[in-house]
């Protein structure tokens, strides 16, 4: 039986995005994250995460540190707020490093990263919700089909006219605590 799920961009939704954020002592939670993904979790969404890591093409970081923060970050969210499924894109089209370099299906604002969750989980995408602070991930949830994006964060005014049909709220705390009565 398919259920709903919760897509969440990662640098700027998730943790404080100082930029290329690859390793695990330039990572650090925003307030009310745990809380508000334990929250998701109760109510019976998946959490995904969907994270463009470009980073990693442009030879910031590697694959390696990626996966070490990623479980770093699962470890301390814990039982009741972890990430069922992480999905990212080390891909850029204009990048230095060679095996990076190209235009793919999974970099936001593509779909892929979607699409490929939505397969893996059945997921129950008229249900679902994606949480960003770019337009590029609300274009990407809304070519997958997922109808309710939330841009959230600190890019809201100069993002806000670029993606229409979307809500918008100052984080996702804000979301979770303004918004408990559309969660299903």
């Amino acid at each position: 039986m398919s259920k709903p799920a919760v897509f969440f961009d990662r640098d700027g939704v998730i943790n404080i995005d100082t930029g290329f954020v690859g390793q695990i002592e330039r990572f650090e939670f925003i307030d009310g994250v745990k809380e508000s993904l334990s929250f998701l979790k109760e109510k019976g969404y998946y959490l995904i995460l969907v994270t463009n890591q470009s980073g990693i093409a442009r030879g910031k970081y590697t694959e390696d540190d990626f996966h070490a923060l990623s479980n770093f970050m699962q470890e301390k969210l814990g039982d009741s707020a972890f990430f069922d499924k992480i999905y990212f894109c080390p891909h850029h089209p204009d990048a230095p490093l060679e095996q990076y370099k190209k235009v793919c299906s999974c970099r936001k604002p593509n779909s892929g990263m979607f699409l490929k969750a939505i397969s893996d989980l059945d997921i129950d995408v008229d249900n679902s919700i994606m949480i960003g602070d770019h337009a590029s991930d609300l274009i990407a949830a809304q070519k997958a089909n997922i109808k309710t994006n939330v841009l959230v964060g600190n890019h809201i005014d100069s993002e806000k006219e670029l993606v229409s049909n979307i809500l918008i709220f100052k984080s996702l705390k804000d979301f979770v605590s303004n918004y408990k009565g559309f969660i299903k």
